[in-house]
């Protein structure tokens, strides 16, 4: 998925409310409209990830990473001692988990989902959530993994990450769980 189209989507789930538009607002309204959108790019960022789709592409996953973070971006993790600093660190990282996830879904016919819940806050400018990823192998193997989020924000970008809470049910998946069989033939027609 190109740019554009990624952009396209971010602004139809904000309403069209991007961070390069200027308004202008009453002080006193100032406090309200941050808090508002912050929360509103929160619910775009958790919309667009759990709409994208993994076994199409991990480039549109690297789209929406690419709207919503900062580049002096901070995540961190209570199950690493080190907290990653820096958009292209991370996006590394992250490109490191979905290409093979990526070609587990289109190739090897893992079914993927995400599901996220909100859950409430405690200061501005902060937002927490509740993540489920199942992954099911074509043998009928299950994986599923959960997390909490805390994002905070500095206007419309992400500034910081920290996952905790995680937890794993079902064991994890095997190559007996995919479908790579290379003795099949591919399902594509040849033309004359």
């Amino acid at each position: 998925m190109c740019e554009h189209e990624i952009e396209r989507k971010v602004a139809l789930i904000t309403s069209g409310n991007s961070d390069t538009e200027q308004s202008f607002v009453h002080t006193d309204h100032l406090d309200r409209d941050l808090e508002t959108s912050y929360q509103t790019r929160e619910r775009a960022l958790n919309a667009a990830i759990v709409q994208a789709n993994i076994s199409e592409s991990f480039e549109e996953h690297l789209g929406i990473f690419d709207a919503f973070y900062a580049d002096d971006l901070e995540v961190s993790s209570e199950t690493q001692e080190e907290v990653i600093r820096g958009k292209a660190r991370v996006r590394a990282l992250l490109c490191n988990f979905l290409i093979p996830l990526h070609i587990m879904a289109e190739i090897g016919g893992l079914q993927v989902s995400i599901r996220q819940i909100a859950m409430p806050g405690d200061a501005a400018g902060e937002t927490h959530s509740e993540w489920t990823l199942d992954l099911v192998g074509v043998s009928g193997r299950t994986c599923t993994l959960s997390w909490r989020a805390l994002r905070k924000w500095n206007g419309s970008r992400v500034v910081y990450e920290h996952h905790y809470e995680h937890q794993q049910s079902g064991g994890p998946l095997t190559m007996a769980d995919l479908s790579f069989d290379a003795t099949k033939p591919a399902d594509c027609a040849l033309e004359e």
